[in-house]
């Protein structure tokens, strides 16, 4: 069974449309949590435009021992205000899983994966640190990619496979070749003994069709989509209808 992982940034983006505490981002997790989901992921950034690094202290502490924490994040960007670096935050809550993200603060999401041959030196001793802190590392990176031994050479455990073009070509009935290259570069992945996990933009209508292509799939991160279809079913139905898919 491939673990569903619900990303919760919507939430926060909510609640921070107003301020103050509602919706509330824990009560939102235990929902997924009781409602069958196998991971909660969080994407903080640098201007704290959702999720805050005391959203990610305080899901620390309620899921620790219950289920996995994928904290999603620039491994670059520099500490600014309350904000003290994916690094530090990892050093602090020591989550199962970071997935490092190439995301600037112009992107309104992320929307590109890592040039293995030209960011593997800087990532290599992040990757160190992290795997010192006991979490496993995950690169985001686009369909397509391929040679992956210098990302298992500095201790790359999985990888995430951008799926927005994916997403938007089988919204236009045209997915084939998207998909395609979403399982090359899988396949590639598995050749070099790397887990393959996928997210972005990925729905109820199109996640079926990527599940059946690639059965190996370890884990899925979804939040946009998830939390726009929990508008109309609810937070626990909708979940419920993800893991029913992934099964």
């Amino acid at each position: 069974m491939t673990l569903l992982s619900v990303n919760l940034n919507k939430i926060a983006v909510l609640r921070n449309s107003r301020g103050g505490d509602e919706p509330d981002i824990c009560k939102a997790a235990q929902t997924c949590i009781e409602s069958g989901c196998g991971g909660i992921t969080v994407h903080p950034r640098p201007d704290l435009r959702h999720v805050r690094p005391d959203d990610v202290r305080a899901l620390a502490a309620l899921l620790r021992g219950r289920v996995e924490y994928n904290i999603e994040g620039n491994p670059f960007a520099d500490a600014r205000g309350a904000y003290p670096g994916l690094i530090a935050l990892a050093r602090e809550v020591r989550p199962t899983q970071v997935t490092l993200v190439p995301d600037g603060d112009g992107q309104i999401t992320s929307d590109h994966g890592f040039d293995l041959d030209r960011d593997i030196d800087r990532l290599r001793p992040l990757v160190g640190e992290l795997r010192e802190l006991g979490c496993r590392v995950s690169l985001f990176i686009d369909a397509g990619t391929e040679n992956f031994e210098s990302a298992v050479a500095i201790g790359v455990e999985r990888v995430e496979i951008y799926t927005g073009p994916y997403a938007q070509a089988f919204a236009e009935g045209k997915a084939d070749v998207a998909l395609a290259a979403c399982v090359h570069t899988a396949q590639e992945a598995q050749r070099a003994r790397l887990a393959i996990n996928a997210g972005h933009d990925l729905s109820q209508a199109n996640l079926g069709a990527f599940k059946s292509a690639i059965p190996e799939l370890a884990e899925v991160s979804i939040g946009h989509a998830l939390i726009g279809e929990a508008l109309y079913d609810g937070l626990a139905a909708t979940v419920r209808s993800y893991v029913e898919i992934l099964l």
